[in-house]
């Protein structure tokens, strides 16, 4: 499964309004995970199973609200048992596309 989240605490912006470092902190367990992951300027993007997945997504949001009175958690998943390495495969399939109008 690829899970794409969104994570962030309420209440605790810096001056400008800026939730950075909680998404840093967030960031960090994704990567510590070992699973495959990427993140853009509004997701991250992580790769497993199920119960390893979820598991990393809620050390995270709990990274990211530590001190926090609140956490916003946005999260889409995309569930296909039996594919692995979709993280990649599905954006190389489209630009393969892409490539051939040319």
């Amino acid at each position: 499964m690829i899970v794409a989240f969104s994570v962030s605490p309420t209440g605790t912006a810096g001056e400008d309004g800026s939730v950075s470092e909680a998404v840093a902190a967030a960031v960090r367990v994704v990567r510590e995970s070992g699973l495959p992951n990427r993140t853009t300027s509004m997701f991250t993007e992580i790769e497993g199973e199920w119960d390893e997945v979820m598991d990393v997504v809620r050390r995270a949001t709990e990274a990211a609200g530590a001190g926090a009175p609140r956490v916003s958690l946005v999260l889409k998943a995309d569930i296909r048992p039996g594919h692995a390495g979709e993280l990649d495969g599905k954006i190389q399939r489209v630009e393969r596309l892409l490539a051939d109008e040319d």
